[in-house]
């Protein structure tokens, strides 16, 4: 079985997701999202770029492509998904995750390494970390701020549905660590199910040796292997 990778108009890291998970020994190919999913994909990525040209909100209209109901389906049967910048974006507009990501703090686009904290070490993303571990991965989003009500994040922490938060090199969660302003540290969030993840960060950037970028994102990807 085969990783699918949905490219939308306006994917820009769907080739570099296919060349991470590859590099990982995870077989992967690219997928229009107006030919629907493969049958019986052993995982779903949904890549970084600007689908639709973020026009109305990023991750709106892609949100309403007829893939991501059948994302959604495989998604229910277990299947792992995982959402990439603007596929996090596209996941919290389907209803994949909860929550929302809009326009940074600084009001202005992002491209730099980060760190963030393991919350969740006992996920098909996060199986090779320990809780508390700190990685460090690349951004480049202009709205990557995490938001949600205050109620609803309160049940999110409850839930334990929080995957990582943004910190200091030595995992101290503080503003000064928080790159776009995002809602307690929120770097990325669980589904209803532990198999389902989106995240602001490009796990991809972080996983091939010759980028120079670290490989703490081969970590997350291995949850395809």
């Amino acid at each position: 079985m085969t990783v699918a990778v949905i490219r939308f108009g306006g994917s820009n890291c769907d080739r570099d997701a296919v060349r991470a998970l590859e590099h990982l020994g995870v077989e992967a190919d690219i997928v229009w999202h107006e030919d629907g999913l493969p049958a019986d994909p052993s995982g779903v990525v949904i890549p970084g770029g600007f689908s639709y040209g973020d026009y109305l909100r990023a991750g709106a209209m892609a949100a309403r492509s007829p893939i991501m109901a059948e994302v959604r389906e495989v998604a229910d049967e277990g299947t792992p998904v995982l959402g990439v910048c603007n596929g996090a974006q596209i996941g919290s507009e389907s209803g994949l995750t909860p929550g929302a990501f809009t326009t940074n703090r600084s009001a202005r686009f992002q491209c730099e390494h980060v760190h963030c904290r393991v919350e969740r070490a006992d996920t098909p993303f996060t199986s090779v970390f320990d809780e508390g571990d700190v990685i460090r991965l690349p951004i480049a989003h202009g709205e990557g701020r995490f938001e949600i009500a205050d109620d609803r994040y309160d049940d999110l922490v409850a839930e334990n549905r929080v995957l990582f938060r943004y910190c200091d090199a030595d995992g101290e969660v503080t503003d000064a660590a928080n790159p776009n302003g995002s809602k307690g540290n929120v770097a990325g969030v669980l589904g209803e199910r532990e198999s389902v993840a989106v995240l602001m960060p490009h796990p991809e950037r972080a996983t091939l040796p010759d980028l120079h970028a670290g490989t703490d994102g081969q970590g997350l990807l291995r949850a395809f292997a």
